[in-house]
């Protein structure tokens, strides 16, 4: 069987890719991969998404977009891509059960934030632990948060925090920054920001009141260890495409798709959509948008070809 779309990933871009198409009558089949629904699974409050004037559970968002994509016929499969042949169309996808084969491929495999890697990081993520202070900045009002990395956007979130918390600490294990000067100027002229050098986070607390109450914190250079209280972490150390499978098939930068004329890949019939392809916004809203606009052009690619 030769199906006309296949869309890699069920996050809000896979899945409004997944409404557009089945409503198109493509029948389109959604391979949820190892993050079923993305990374708004792991957060609680979304109170920015459009038409939810009261917020919405991050978990219920992606559960409503799948079940109006399953109401016009989308078909959704616990399966993770290992692999993908985009040689010859049909195009080839394969997993760890199974082989389909398709005419158009939407890719919306997201990005993964970079961790600690810390056991109460994980324990208190969307408790408290943020990677994106555009979503969750709100919450933090009056309170006192941490930032940690030393990159554009670590500097970017940590200026954008001041306009809630009362107190930002901005941590890094080097004293020296890979930001951009110009950021790294605008962030110690703010009186809020406060910068802590040559230091790594060690432990959040507290996992077993299921919420943040303040950090461990290690100096690099003298081994002295501090606590420090701060009521949320928002880890800035970077996002790592889900790409690995398409090295080599698809144009990448930095391991981002590279997008051309919309949602076009380097690779007629296969687009791709959300956080895959994009450095900058990250946003669930952005998401969705350029799920649409994949969707759209896959229907128009099949049209061109008759179909």
């Amino acid at each position: 069987m030769v199906r006309d779309v296949i869309i890699l990933g069920s996050g809000c871009a896979g899945s409004t890719a997944a409404i557009y198409t089945a409503r198109a009558n493509l029948s389109p089949l959604v391979l949820e991969g190892r993050e079923p629904g993305g990374q708004l699974t792991l957060t609680t409050d979304v109170e920015n998404f459009p038409g939810f004037p009261d917020g919405v559970q991050g978990p219920d968002l992606v559960d409503l977009m799948r079940k109006q994509a399953e109401r016009f016929g989308a078909e959704y499969k616990s399966e993770t891509v290992t692999s993908v042949d985009l040689s010859n169309r049909p195009f080839t996808v394969r997993t760890e059960e199974n082989e389909f084969l398709s005419r158009t491929l939407i890719v919306a495999t997201g990005a993964s934030a970079r961790t600690l890697g810390l056991e109460s990081e994980k324990k208190l993520f969307g408790r408290g632990v943020s990677t994106c202070a555009t979503c969750d900045g709100a919450f933090f009002r009056n309170l006192e948060v941490a930032v940690v990395g030393g990159g554009d956007t670590a500097m970017e979130e940590a200026i954008f925090l001041t306009r809630f918390a009362t107190k930002v600490l901005l941590i890094h294990r080097r004293d020296q920054f890979r930001a951009s000067k110009i950021l790294v100027d605008r962030a110690r002229k703010n009186t809020k920001i406060e910068f802590v050098l040559d230091t790594v986070v060690t432990d959040i607390l507290d996992p077993g009141k299921n919420e943040v109450t303040g950090i461990r914190l290690k100096n690099r250079k003298d081994g002295s260890e501090t606590t420090r209280k701060v009521d949320g972490v928002f880890v800035a150390i970077g996002h790592d495409p889900n790409t690995k499978v398409f090295e080599g098939q698809l144009e990448l930068d930095g391991g981002y798709i590279v997008l051309r004329d919309g949602a076009r890949t380097s690779v007629d019939g296969v687009f791709a959509a959300g956080d895959v392809h994009d450095k900058v916004y990250r946003q669930a809203i952005t998401a969705a948008g350029t799920g649409c606009r994949a969707a759209l052009e896959a229907q128009r690619f099949l049209e061109e070809e008759g179909r």
